[in-house]
């Protein structure tokens, strides 16, 4: 009696690591080309400083990572009027110091604010885009609150006329699903983090979103993962078991530059300028 329970766990245990182990696995076939987002540091929200006349998400400091020659990182949410706009936030009160959500607002209406008391107004994409041209390649983080992600219908339309190079992470396992399903060409990545130590409110959502338990349902050709918790296991497996690249945000320091240089493909910085340019 006492060695078939052992049997019989023993092979729950192992149809549950079976599971657990296609559930986590991001795309394996078919997989675009993902070397040209290895070769360059990606400036977070531009090379920006909130104190200065470069704040993040500014025209002004995308300019100064385009013209160092940086990769960039960037916010895209969609407006009432239906613009797809540069901004983190869902609320504009930390960036504009006034209250509403970006989705409540047309580009126009936005245009009366500037960010982080500078001259720097809310940009479009189409505006970075075309300012870009190609020249340095771009991570466009789509932002979507909700599971309605028709935004990324909007936003994609003024990808398929960019010729540079770029890809899409989100949060949101919607907005990759969408890409998987609409867009399968585009290099898509699974922004992800342990929420719970992070201090979010806690739920089966977040469970599943830390553990990367969406993957079947997005199959990412990247993890984009908080570096703090680097040795979350689902972040590990697909690093080094299925040989996916690895991003690490958001890195504020050369020490942890170092420190995880062996441990990740991609590094999103911040705060700081690398002190020499890696090739990745």
């Amino acid at each position: 009696m006492i060695l078939a329970a052992i049997k019989i766990t023993l092979s729950c245990i192992g149809a549950l690591a079976v599971l657990y182990m296609l559930a986590i696995m991001p795309r394996m076939i078919g997989r675009p080309d993902t070397s040209l987002f290895k070769k360059v540091y990606f400036a977070h929200r531009g090379l920006h400083d909130n104190a200065g006349d470069a704040p993040e998400n500014s025209m002004a400091a995308f300019k100064k990572a385009a013209e160092a020659g940086l990769g960039m990182e960037l916010d895209v949410q969609v407006t009432k009027d239906g613009v797809p706009v540069i901004f983190h936030d869902f609320k504009l009160d930390r960036i504009c110091g006034v209250e509403g959500k970006i989705v409540n607002h047309t580009y126009e209406e936005l245009q009366a604010y500037t960010l982080c008391q500078s001259k720097e107004r809310i940009p479009r994409l189409s505006d970075l885009l075309a300012m870009v041209d190609g020249r340095v390649p771009l991570i466009v983080e789509i932002k979507a609150e909700t599971a309605d992600v028709s935004c990324c219908a909007v936003i994609d339309r003024l990808l398929r006329a960019y010729h540079g190079p770029y890809c899409i992470e989100s949060f949101n396992p919607m907005v990759l699903f969408w890409f998987r399903r609409n867009r399968g060409e585009v290099v898509r990545g699974q922004l992800s983090s342990n929420f719970r130590r992070e201090g979010e409110y806690w739920n089966i959502l977040y469970f599943a979103m830390t553990h990367l338990l969406f993957n079947f349902l997005t199959k990412p050709d990247f993890i984009a993962y908080n570096h703090k918790f680097s040795e979350e296991p689902g972040r590990r497996i697909c690093r080094r078991l299925y040989r996916h690249p690895a991003a690490a945000w958001t890195i504020r320091s050369e020490q942890d530059l170092e420190a995880l240089w062996g441990e990740y493909d991609v590094f999103i910085f911040d705060s700081f300028l690398p002190s020499r340019v890696k090739q990745l």
